[in-house]
């Protein structure tokens, strides 16, 4: 209805020379809003307002001549200037009977666009280590992406999913001489379990299944022999000293077992969780497209053939031993090293090659979802994109908030590497699917996020998901009582009679249902679901409110049959926004 609304008034500009003119680069749907107040009609544009200054007139006298050309249409009621210059469009009772029969004849591709043929968009969303189980932190991040790329689909972009799998470095080396740790307990081991290593129970299961054949166990004083102390404390020197530690544990490991069979443990090790991460995510709901590895960069030899075109570029230079990246000439706070000293390639060398690599597979705009400790990330992987010949702008990433589980009024406490965490398959498990998807994007994904376990389970209307649903199956209820009373809803008769719906409950909702178009295109371009979760609790408010204040399965077949319409619309529309935030519609609560 506001593509209505933009496209009278610049028909009606296109006829009037002057104003033409000075309104070829406006775009008309960004002067159009819906009004708060129905008294000053439906929507409202500025337009002219925004042509005053370029054809020296007075805004009144615009709108003057925009109303005096607007081409007569069935939709529109009355037109009227307001205050300065506001031009407010009065819509006809037709205008939102038509939007009830769009609905219906477009199911459940009402409010989706058509496709467009790009920007090609590459969702990244999770990444999360290959580490251990996804944690609830992790959720917020997988709910938040889908439903972004579920969004983006409505409003017709192409996009496909990845997940970037960190299963290089240092991190792996810690995953897997932890599960070689626990493998030697297995065998009777008394080695310490170091305080930096996971200690999750998930480590002692994957020790458990690990194919080890051929690998011997090692005594306690080989192990052990010539190591730092390892930390116990909590400040920074005890911290440094517990990575120390873990990390002196893996090169032992390596020396002990030889490259090739630490490797096998770590790699199974990853293949077991990150099978797991699969599993989880399929249960959640979350399409992943494409799992990306960052070991193939080195298999592939991606990151020495990029790093080599910097250097022939003259781009990188060399300082302390180490090879540097000249982030501060693309606006980074300072250079980063790609090389270490001691030949290690960085992080910084794989992140910038990686996206460097999206580009090169056609995709044409980049989407991260990343966690609220990345904020410093973005500067430096833009700036890595413009020395591979990319725009910065290329790439967007959305930071995530962290989120806080409470149960009983008490927050619970979590920490990843110690193990004491609440994984999303036990959030699942406790609140279901439909209840977690939804609460993760009910607020700004920069905002922190705060779960009420208690509420989430509750079947109440303090739920709003289960408020939402319930407005659904209360709708399908409706249809199985008119077949009880073996009654039938005529559509062609509703839609002849939507005259009927005449009272001020039905009239809202109406109104709420023409709204659910814009409310996709607002909550996808500003990568802000929270605006979908606002718009159907408010719409199930509206049902509600109209449920309990009118009969709907009336004696008079012509009242029935539009109030059956309305129903059948506002049940396509609920399911509608529900799926795209990865929530089922029951039929019966």
């Amino acid at each position: 209805m506001k593509r209505l609304v933009a496209n009278l008034v610049n028909d009606a500009l296109a006829s009037l020379p002057e104003l033409k003119e000075a309104a070829a680069d406006l775009s008309m749907e960004s002067t159009v809003e819906r009004t708060r107040d129905a008294s000053h009609g439906h929507f409202s544009t500025n337009v002219a307002m925004r042509l005053a200054k370029a054809v020296r007139k007075s805004p009144r006298d615009i709108a003057t001549s925009i109303i005096a050309a607007l081409a007569e249409n069935d939709s529109v009621e009355k037109v009227e200037i307001a205050g300065p210059g506001f031009i407010n469009f009065y819509l006809s009772p037709a205008a939102f009977h038509a939007v009830i029969a769009t609905i219906l004849d477009q199911g459940e591709n009402y409010g989706r666009q058509a496709a467009k043929s790009g920007p090609k968009i590459l969702l990244e969303f999770i990444s999360a280590n290959p580490t251990g189980p996804l944690h609830v932190g992790h959720g917020r991040l997988a709910a938040y992406g889908a439903t972004i790329g579920n969004l983006l689909e409505a409003t017709g972009y192409p996009v496909s999913r990845e997940y970037y799998v960190n299963d290089a470095g240092r991190q792996m080396d810690i995953l897997g001489v932890s599960v070689w740790l626990r493998w030697q307990e297995l065998q009777g081991s008394d080695v310490p379990f170091p305080q930096a290593g996971y200690r999750g129970d998930y480590i002692r299961e994957i020790a458990a299944a690990i194919d080890t054949a051929g690998i011997a166990n090692a005594t306690s004083e080989a192990i052990l022999d010539g190591l730092p102390a390892d930390g116990v404390s909590n400040d920074a020197e005890e911290k440094d000293a517990r990575e120390a530690y873990v990390e002196a544990l893996a090169a032992r490991a390596k020396e002990l077992l030889g490259e090739e069979n630490f490797d096998r443990i770590r790699q199974q090790s990853i293949d077991s969780i990150l099978a797991d991460i699969e599993d989880d995510l399929a249960g959640f709901g979350v399409k992943i497209d494409t799992w990306f590895s960052e070991q193939s960069l080195t298999r592939t030899g991606r990151i020495d053939d990029a790093l080599a075109v910097l250097k022939e570029r003259g781009i990188l230079y060399e300082k302390d031993g180490a090879t540097w990246f000249p982030a501060t000439d693309y606006g980074d706070e300072k250079d980063r090293v790609v090389i270490r000293a001691n030949g290690v390639k960085t992080y910084f060398a794989s992140d910038i090659v990686y996206h460097f690599d999206k580009r090169e597979r056609g995709f044409d705009h980049l989407i991260d979802i990343l966690g609220a400790d990345h904020h410093g990330y973005v500067s430096r992987v833009r700036a890595g994109l413009e020395a591979m010949g990319y725009k910065g702008d290329d790439l967007e990433v959305e930071l995530v908030q962290f989120v806080a589980l409470f149960r009983d009024g008490e927050k619970v406490a979590m920490t990843t590497r110690g193990g004491t965490f609440v994984t999303l398959r036990q959030l699942r498990e406790e609140v279901g699917n439909d209840a977690a998807r939804f609460y993760y994007v009910s607020r700004s994904n920069d905002q922190h996020l705060d779960f009420d376990l208690d509420i989430a389970k509750s079947q109440s209307n303090d739920n709003p998901v289960f408020y939402i649903q319930y407005a659904h199956a209360r709708i399908a209820s409706v249809f199985r009582q008119l077949a009880d009373k073996s009654l039938a809803w005529d559509r062609t008769n509703g839609q002849d009679n939507m005259a009927e719906l005449s009272e001020s409950h039905e009239k809202t909702l109406m109104t709420s249902l023409s709204r659910y178009p814009e409310v996709i295109e607002l909550s996808a371009n500003n990568r802000a679901p929270q605006h979908l979760v606002h718009y159907l609790r408010d719409l199930a408010n509206d049902f509600h409110s109209w449920y309990n204040a009118q009969f709907f399965i009336v004696d008079e077949a012509n009242q029935r049959d539009a109030r059956l319409t309305l129903c059948a619309a506002t049940r396509t529309v609920i399911a509608n926004g529900l799926t795209i935030l990865g929530v089922s519609a029951p039929e019966s609560m």
